[in-house]
């Protein structure tokens, strides 16, 4: 059967109609202003002319973030856009046009690592935001989600070593070593073990953008980070965070730099919560709610993410993606509601 001349004109169009976000992040963000931090990447003077030129360095950025969206291998990646229309038409090919493979984008990524681009990407977006309107408003909340990794299968010596800084690569193969994440670190969440990372977030209360982060190992506990993310330029000094944040300390701390902490209370067993504390819990955590619908938003989309990365450089590669990527969506939302 031959294929008609607006078939697949129509098509998209049906896509568009039933929610297809990706005409939206593809006119709403301004990916040609990426460019100047991303073409360091080719910065390299070319042996010849021999060969094929390299890809688009901000088609290859935009693969990385409907990558991050959508929580894809590089392998299922390189599939999907041969295979969807609205990958094509986001990324702006035809269906002779050559597609990146797996390890094209493998590597695109690790030159992201490499030249440290991610949170200057990140910084740039955020800057964006700003100019268009979207401030940091109302006060912000700060909260942390575990990110798992395959769990590794050492020997007890192994793991003492790993934990004191010191891991055997010695006693490794080369194969080995390239599976070894030995920068990752077990923790526990309501009587359940994790392995992997975190990723800390700071989101402001009005609009719920991600306005900092930072990338840990899953060991490190939340309030030791608590601070280091805040934003000085949210119009308000209100902070909300959980009962993992709230110390005597960090309270002082936070009146000292003029902020307003409101940081749910947590009872034990020889000190049950007060009626009234029980009420301030509520009235806060009406509020400190909304950092859990950045965390729903990413998750509905992406899943229960395992990153298959090795190491906390490209964790916060991943990871830092991932946090642009929620950024873009979240502001094409706003965008839309404003409209």
């Amino acid at each position: 059967m031959l294929n008609g001349l607006f078939d697949i004109y129509n098509r998209l169009e049906y896509l568009t109609e039933n929610g297809d976000i990706l005409p939206n992040l593809k006119r709403l963000v301004p990916w040609e202003d990426f460019r100047g931090e991303l073409e360091v990447i080719y910065d390299h003077e070319r042996k010849s002319n021999a060969g094929r030129r390299p890809f688009d360095v901000v088609m290859m950025f935009k693969i990385l973030i409907l990558q991050s969206l959508y929580n894809l291998s590089d392998d299922e990646m390189e599939y999907q856009i041969m295979d969807r229309l609205s990958f094509m038409r986001f990324l702006g090919l035809d269906l002779d046009s050559r597609v990146p493979d797996a390890k094209t984008i493998w590597l695109f990524r690790s030159k992201l690592e490499e030249h440290k681009l991610t949170r200057k990407l990140f910084d740039k977006f955020n800057a964006f935001l700003a100019e268009s309107g979207f401030v940091a408003r109302k006060g912000q909340i700060v909260d942390a989600t575990i990110v798992r990794v395959p769990t590794q299968r050492n020997t007890r010596e192994e793991n003492e070593a790993i934990k004191a800084g010191n891991p055997p690569v010695e006693n490794w193969s080369d194969a080995k070593k390239c599976q070894k994440d030995t920068d990752a670190r077990w923790t526990q969440k309501r009587g359940k073990n994790y392995f992997g990372y975190k990723n800390h977030i700071e989101v402001d209360v009005q609009h719920k953008i991600i306005r900092d982060y930072k990338i840990t190992d899953a060991a490190v506990h939340d309030s030791k980070v608590f601070e280091d993310i805040l934003d000085e330029k949210n119009t308000s000094r209100d902070v909300y965070a959980d009962s993992a944040y709230r110390s005597t300390e960090h309270e002082a701390d936070l009146k000292q730099r003029k902020f307003r902490p409101h940081l749910q209370r947590k009872g034990c067993k020889g000190h049950q919560l007060t009626s009234r504390e029980k009420r301030g819990n509520l009235t806060r955590a009406r509020i400190r709610s909304r950092i859990e619908h950045v965390f729903g938003a990413i998750h509905q989309r992406a899943g229960d993410v395992i990153l298959r990365t090795i190491g906390i450089s490209m964790a916060e590669v991943k990871l830092g993606l991932r946090n642009i990527a929620y950024n873009m969506d979240r502001f094409c939302t706003l965008m839309l509601q404003n409209a």
